[in-house]
């Protein structure tokens, strides 16, 4: 078990340090242009990053919308079932 422990230390810290690579590699400032005139100026990391952030964000909403919708779908089978139990 220690060994695993240390093997999954291993991959986290060759993780960091290769995200820390690839946003020291790409600290570039990059422009995103909106409707009429506004702009934003950030590094392409942080631009990567908050993308990436949204993404994640609206696939987790979306995960909570199906498990909200099947937790409705599973408690009204169970009524049935109950029902029909009794009967």
């Amino acid at each position: 078990m220690r060994g695993m422990r240390y093997f999954e230390l291993a991959i986290k810290i060759i993780l960091f340090l290769l995200l820390l690579s690839f946003a020291a590699m790409n600290s570039d400032t990059v422009v995103l242009r909106y409707f009429l005139g506004t702009e934003w100026r950030a590094p392409l990391v942080l631009v990567l990053f908050a993308f990436f952030a949204a993404g994640l964000l609206l696939g987790l909403l979306i995960g909570v919308g199906r498990r909200w919708r099947q937790g409705r779908e599973l408690a009204a089978l169970r009524r049935v079932q109950q029902t029909t139990d009794k009967e």
